[in-house]
């Protein structure tokens, strides 16, 4: 049987007008891509991509540069090795 309350749990995040944020998500990057992969494979398919920074928008090649790692055999070893370097903090709005 469905629990009534069940809508009332978790916070309720609205989207809207808010400030935009340049940039994809590197989830967004790494789901497009299947596992495993060399860095170089990454590199010729997504390097272009323009990923979102605490720092700003980056270009996952540029990103890649600053990765010892150069093969991933999971999409969480990638985002944990990519963030090890760019940070996960708070992404800036665009101004």
């Amino acid at each position: 049987m469905a629990d009534d309350d069940a809508e009332d749990e978790g916070p309720v995040v609205e989207l809207g007008d808010g400030e935009p944020v340049d940039g994809t998500p590197l989830a967004r990057v790494a789901s497009r891509l299947t596992w495993p992969q060399q860095a170089s494979s990454i590199r010729r398919k997504e390097g272009d991509a323009v990923v979102r920074t605490p720092d700003g928008p980056q270009t996952l090649s540029d990103v890649l540069d600053r990765v010892d790692e150069t093969y991933f055999d999971t999409r969480q070893t990638f985002v944990r090795e990519i963030h090890a370097v760019v940070g996960d903090g708070p992404v800036e709005t665009s101004n």
